[in-house]
């Protein structure tokens, strides 16, 4: 796994979408990140990050976000997501026998 700069991370993730079009799937995750390797029992960290994953078949990328830089990020990675969430598919309804 790949840790990024938040705009690096971007412009790969703009890359697997493209990429992503002719085969496979990107899978994102977010998760709360305190920063630490190795988990330290009865200590809670006063901030805490975000750590966002992107995978396309093998190649793995991550980055943090930092809780002064969210909305910036937040920003951009929204305006990404509605720029190549084009490729979805309809789901199709099963027609029930009652409603004829």
């Amino acid at each position: 796994m790949v840790l990024l700069e938040n705009e690096v991370f971007l412009s790969e993730l703009t890359r697997m979408f493209q990429r992503s079009k002719t085969k496979g799937s990107v899978t994102l995750t977010m998760k709360r990140y305190d920063g630490r390797q190795v988990p330290i029992p009865n200590k809670i960290p006063t901030e805490f990050m975000c750590l966002i994953r992107a995978s396309l078949r093998n190649k793995k990328i991550s980055t943090v976000v930092h809780p002064k830089d969210v909305n910036k990020f937040q920003q951009a990675y929204c305006n990404l997501l509605k720029g190549n969430l084009d490729g979805l598919k309809k789901k199709s309804k099963k027609k029930s026998k009652a409603a004829q």
